[in-house]
């Protein structure tokens, strides 16, 4: 999801590093630590929910860690809304949007990793989370051709601009933006938590990244690629993108 950055309107990155294993020893990007014992999730229902949706995706039975890592990297500290409940909101857009999907469950893949890796002060992160996936699944069997299809369309999420005829690419981008047609309370809890995941960056420079980020998307010929999306979503995301540019050019704070 593009949002505004001092520095770049698509911020978005995560701390890069590896992930503890066990006896203290350093476990290589994508690998799943062994023998850790995972803390309780503060959304544990919709972790386990979550959980259940990543395994069922793949045969291989080594599947379950790689996805309580992923879950992991989805619930760090530095995010508020790019968080589990967004990746269920996606995934859940997705479900809805299938039939126009060539290979849905590629695209279903590809939301679990498009924001993996998220640091709100990096401007890469897109592409780090493609080559996250890019070295996990080949690790669950899965193939060359769908590798690269499912970093593909996570590259796709920096701008949200699949080329037509891109299923696939329409059905992930549309569920990525459907938070922009959410009733207006729901859209401005939304607004309110990416302004919390900016909170380093000056309210002047936030106000003028931002303003940047829903012109650009108001200037769309059409935000959202799918009829079904343009149908459910198209409507109210013009008008609540409309009323928080406007909050945002008279220095109007939010609605809380």
């Amino acid at each position: 999801m593009p949002e505004p950055s001092h520095a770049n309107p698509h911020p978005a990155a995560r701390r890069s590093g590896p992930q503890p294993g066990p006896r203290g020893q350093a476990a290589q990007p994508g690998t799943p630590p062994g023998g850790q014992q995972s803390a309780a999730h503060p959304d544990q229902a919709l972790a386990d929910a979550l959980l259940a949706r990543w395994t069922a995706l793949f045969a291989a039975p080594e599947a379950e860690p790689y996805g309580e890592q992923l879950l992991r990297r989805w619930s760090e500290p530095q995010r508020r809304y790019h968080t589990v409940r967004h990746l269920a909101a996606t995934l859940s857009v997705i479900d809805r949007l299938a039939g126009h999907a060539e290979d849905a469950d590629l695209v279903r893949a590809a939301a679990w990793f498009h924001d993996a890796i998220y640091a709100p002060d990096r401007s890469e992160n897109e592409e780090r989370s493609a080559r996250l996936a890019e070295r996990v699944l080949p690790e669950l069997g899965v193939s060359d051709e769908a590798v690269a299809e499912v970093a593909r369309l996570v590259r796709l999420t920096a701008a949200h601009d699949p080329a037509p005829g891109d299923h696939n690419g329409e059905v992930l981008c549309d569920a990525d933006l459907a938070v922009l047609g959410s009733p207006p309370q729901i859209y401005a809890g939304y607004a309110a938590a990416v302004r919390a995941e900016y909170a380093f960056v000056p309210d002047e420079d936030f106000r003028n990244g931002r303003a940047d980020v829903l012109e650009r998307l108001l200037a769309l010929p059409s935000l959202y690629r799918t009829q079904l999306a343009r149908s459910a979503y198209a409507e109210r995301a013009a008008m609540n993108m409309r009323t928080e540019l406007a909050r945002l050019r008279d220095r109007v704070p939010p609605v809380t």
